[in-house]
């Protein structure tokens, strides 16, 4: 048994096919208009624009590019702005030339031997407008967005189409109840909050830039403070491009505790991190520059994340360590209070060199080395007797953790190796005796 269509679905159908037809006609009408001879002639005016803006810019490219070359010194936001206008040299050569020949027409001619070539005119300088304002959008999803979806409502504006597909796009809707969400909602959603994430983003760096540059603030703050304002930023950008657009937000809060309910037991250890990376940032344990050591991983932190911590090694190698483990685990931060870090060696010599002349030499050997600190000068004492050596332990303290510990006793072993070379003490090792036992195998073998 077939079902018939409910009145109100047989009435937006209806309606949304008339809007269509009436587009339909005017365009049709539009090209009809092409068809008439001073239209042909103005198709032709801006067929020959083009191709000369073409010709223009083979010739303008290269000449531009070459003297792009030589302005080394300048910053970066003015070369790549130049960029830009040499990768969209014809579209320039385009627009000035069709606005020069536009005003030259209206002069000479009627206003309508002129119409078509005005439309061109004002979309062409529309388009590159748009082009080079969407240039301040960083990402590049949002800002293929906000140009499309720009340069099809300056073009719907500019040839007077905007109330019919306003009117067709509102028509294609989907209700439930009170809830109702057309086409044009979605549309209108989508440019709005991209613009208005546009507009935190930048907001946001260029906070986040003044803070990075205040020496008062100290530096896990200023990771806390963007942080902050990122989240501040993007989250009014979200509720208030939804709200401009008259979406109702009290479903969504209710739907967002239902949601924030669910995830909680399924994200426990991203919550875990994140929670842990604001006790980070607030209670200042670790900071970028730090050299801390986590486990068997030692490095220097590069920056804190939400999730994680990214730490960089001696040999390259660049770590990221959870936020939860740097709040549960034990961690050595070499830099916390203060840069200064002591490092002990150990070493024996023979018993029959003087300790009180070892020791005399072991803490000028240290000393020598660039990066011992003189203000806290070595120290060398003596910890035990051993079976071949009196054993002994050197201190010396650096304030550059950042530039390598193994190197740097590394190099204090160098110059404990040539003092003592030079002053005759001897490093011992452990000997062994063979002794053969008369009347033994090996005895008579060897006497043989």
């Amino acid at each position: 048994m077939e079902t018939e269509p409910t009145p109100d679905l047989t009435e937006q159908a209806t309606a949304l096919a008339d809007m269509a037809f009436g587009i339909w006609v005017q365009i049709l009408s539009f090209l009809e208009g092409l068809m008439r001879p001073w239209s042909a002639y103005q198709l032709a005016i801006i067929l020959a624009i083009g191709v000369t803006s073409h010709v223009i810019a083979k010739i303008l490219a290269p000449r531009l590019h070459g003297w792009m070359r030589t302005r080394e010194g300048w910053p970066k936001w003015r070369l790549r702005w130049l960029l830009v206008i040499h990768k969209r040299l014809r579209g320039i050569m385009f627009v000035t030339l069709i606005w020069l020949v536009l005003m030259v027409m209206r002069e000479i001619t009627w206003g309508s031997r002129s119409y078509l070539i005005g439309i061109v005119a004002n979309l062409a300088l529309a388009w590159l407008i748009v082009t080079f304002a969407t240039r301040l959008i960083g990402n590049p999803f949002v800002r293929t967005i906000v140009r499309y979806g720009a340069w099809a409502w300056i073009t719907l504006r500019i040839l007077g189409l905007t109330d019919q597909t306003v009117e067709v796009l509102d028509a294609a809707a989907f209700e439930m109840g009170s809830f109702r969400l057309s086409l044009w909602v979605v549309v209108q959603g989508a440019f709005i909050l991209s613009v208005f994430f546009m507009a935190a983003r930048f907001v946001s760096h260029q906070t986040a830039v003044r803070v990075q540059a205040n020496e008062d603030i100290s530096p896990s703050m200023r990771v806390l403070v963007v942080k902050f304002l990122q989240v501040v930023l993007y989250g009014a950008a979200f509720f208030i491009g939804l709200r401009a657009v008259g979406f109702d937000l009290t479903g969504l809060a209710v739907l967002s505790g239902a949601i924030g309910v669910g995830l909680g037991f399924g994200l426990q250890k991203v919550v875990s991190n994140l929670v842990s990376g604001i006790i980070i940032l607030l209670d200042k344990s670790i900071k970028p520059g730090d050299v801390i050591t986590v486990g068997e991983t030692f490095g220097w932190i590069n920056s804190l994340g939400a999730r994680y911590v990214s730490i960089t090694t001696r040999d390259g190698r660049e770590y990221l360590i959870p936020n939860e483990d740097l709040i549960t685990t034990q961690v050595v931060n070499w830099s916390h209070s203060n840069d200064f870090v002591r490092l002990d060696i150990y070493f024996g010599t023979a018993y029959g060199d003087n300790p009180h002349e070892v020791r005399k030499l072991a803490i000028a050997a240290a000393a020598s080395v660039d990066r011992v600190l003189e203000f806290r000068p070595p120290v060398c004492h003596i910890v035990g007797f051993g079976d071949s050596s009196v054993d002994y332990i050197l201190r010396f303290w650096i304030k550059d953790p950042t530039g390598g510990l193994t190197n740097i006793r590394g190099n204090v072993y160098l110059a404990l190796w040539d003092a003592f070379a030079e002053n005759g003490i001897s490093i011992p090792f452990p000997q062994r005796e063979v002794k053969m036992i008369e009347g033994s195998q090996l005895g008579t073998k060897a006497l043989d």
